[in-house]
């Protein structure tokens, strides 16, 4: 039971968007529901999708440019406050929800939306009350600073 929960803990962000993305699809499948946007402005999802990808592309490189990591389960060697992490303290997080939902306005389904506040909530307190707390121990009162600037999400 023990090992079972190991391997549960040390599953990465993106496995969870892969899996919300898969069930976005299966909801889609299972209830065929009233269109919400009627074509082509579904193709409008194109946008918080591409913003998506672009806050997560951006976030990494950040983290490879800082030597630090992006796994959140290792300690950061660096705070990093510039970039997109001055509009946003989870960036990648943010982009991970931005795609889901510019998937859910490309399907156009209204079960689809089902999926992002479980996915947001479940990364809140799986991930980032968690990180935020690492990053409080580590960088005490820049975090403290930062925190007071930045807003978590957007």
């Amino acid at each position: 039971m023990m090992k079972h929960f190991r391997l549960l803990k040390s599953i990465n962000p993106p496995f969870f968007l892969l899996l919300s993305l898969l069930l976005i699809l299966i909801l889609k499948w299972i209830i065929p529901a009233a269109i919400l946007i009627f074509p082509p402005w579904n193709l409008l999802g194109l946008l918080p999708l591409g913003l998506g990808v672009a806050f997560n592309l951006l976030a990494d490189r950040k983290f490879h440019a800082r030597q630090t990591t992006v796994k959140p389960e290792e300690l950061s060697s660096c705070l990093i406050t510039d970039g997109v992490f001055r509009y946003s303290r989870n960036p990648m997080y943010l982009g991970m929800v931005l795609v889901l939902l510019g998937f859910s306005i490309l399907l156009n389904s209204w079960v689809s939306f089902l999926v992002l506040p479980g996915f947001s909530a479940f990364i809140h307190f799986r991930f980032i009350c968690h990180e935020e707390e690492n990053l409080k121990e580590q960088f005490s009162e820049d975090w403290l600073a930062y925190q007071q600037k930045v807003p978590r999400w957007l």
